[in-house]
């Protein structure tokens, strides 16, 4: 019974987890539409800065990981100390301007669609410059998603989404969004690093050292001159109180989405986030055609089944590697206990 109750936990909490990332980050999708297509006001304005919005999300993030860290550290310390970060702000703060900076050109379904490709340019980069080499099943991967990509770009757009698009160039778009995740790669490489030199470095660490540093660069640009966008921004939040409302809850969402993120590395790993990350994305892509009015075709469609299976059976092969490296580093000992579970039972008792 009691290991009965203990998997029903378990299983609540997973439960738990998924439907506070499917919720934080699908209404964070559906605002950050909202925001780069809607007309404000009676003159129909669009708000046009929308680098402003990773400034906003810097901003909270930084404020919602102090007061986690002063919540949660109980004076540990140990981490990396936040100057070392400053490299990697740099590329965390140019990617994701790109990526949404792509949103004046091409339509949601789309963006995020193009940056679930990550793994192609990762690819690219690894056998280009370090040599990698990657297995069959790794390339059947990567050509369904680059297919599915290449296929969603050249399926004609519908007329009703392209008269959203504040300037519709399909070939900027995804050069911005290509861009993202090189920058992106760049930034998970150094956080990489990071961590591998402080070990201690907590989760909520790593969340404050980078948006400390990408509100001081997005600062720089947002506001460093008398004729700088920031200023724009915030004017025009001041005459559209409902575009501030918008990007306020965008970056809570935000804020909220990490929490869970942490939640779901910490108790189930890094592959079951990422199940529940790629799933997620599928289903704002769905959302983002059935309730924002942005249509796809049927070889549209194909083209997003393309790329969900390449992103799933990447998850697939990812999960088999883990259960061969859990054999090996687990082997099973007389009744099927594995020796780090007898020291847990001996600790216990």
């Amino acid at each position: 019974m009691e290991a009965h109750g203990a998997g029903l936990r378990r299983v609540l909490v997973l439960a738990f987890c998924v439907a506070g990332i499917w919720s934080a980050y699908i209404y964070q999708g559906v605002l950050q539409e909202t925001v780069s297509t809607k007309r404000f006001g009676p003159n129909n304005e669009r708000f046009e800065h929308l680098a402003f919005l990773n400034l906003a999300q810097n901003v909270v993030c930084l404020v919602w990981s102090f007061i986690m860290i002063k919540i949660w550290s109980n004076g540990k310390s140990g981490g990396a100390p936040w100057w070392s970060y400053w490299s990697a702000g740099i590329t965390n703060t140019i990617g994701p301007a790109m990526g949404i900076e792509a949103l004046k050109y091409i339509s949601y379904p789309a963006q995020v669609l193009a940056k679930s490709s990550k793994m192609i340019p990762v690819m690219f980069m690894g056998t280009l410059v370090y040599g990698i080499r990657y297995t069959i099943p790794e390339y059947v991967c990567s050509l369904l998603v680059a297919g599915g990509v290449s296929l969603f770009a050249l399926s004609k757009t519908s007329s009703k989404t392209i008269s959203k698009l504040a300037h519709p160039n399909a070939p900027l778009g995804y050069g911005l969004c290509f861009l993202n995740l090189t920058f992106d790669g760049f930034t998970n490489a150094t956080q990489d690093s990071i961590s591998a030199r402080y070990p201690k470095t907590s989760a909520w660490d790593i969340m404050f050292g980078m948006n400390l540093w990408g509100t001081i660069y997005n600062m720089m640009f947002m506001f460093g001159w008398s004729t700088a966008s920031g200023y724009e921004a915030v004017q025009f939040c001041k005459q559209h109180p409902e575009a501030a409302w918008d990007i306020l809850l965008y970056c809570l969402c935000g804020a909220v989405g990490q929490n869970f993120i942490f939640l779901t590395i910490s108790r189930f790993g890094s592959l079951t986030n990422t199940t529940i990350t790629t799933t997620r994305k599928f289903v704002s892509i769905v959302v983002s055609s059935v309730l924002s009015g942005n249509p796809l075709s049927e070889k549209q469609w194909t083209s997003v089944g393309m790329v969900f299976s390449g992103l799933s059976y990447q998850i697939y092969l990812k999960w088999r590697k883990l259960q061969r490296m859990t054999k090996k580093r687990k082997p099973l000992i007389p009744g099927g206990t594995t020796l780090p579970l007898l020291d847990k039972i001996i600790k216990k008792n």
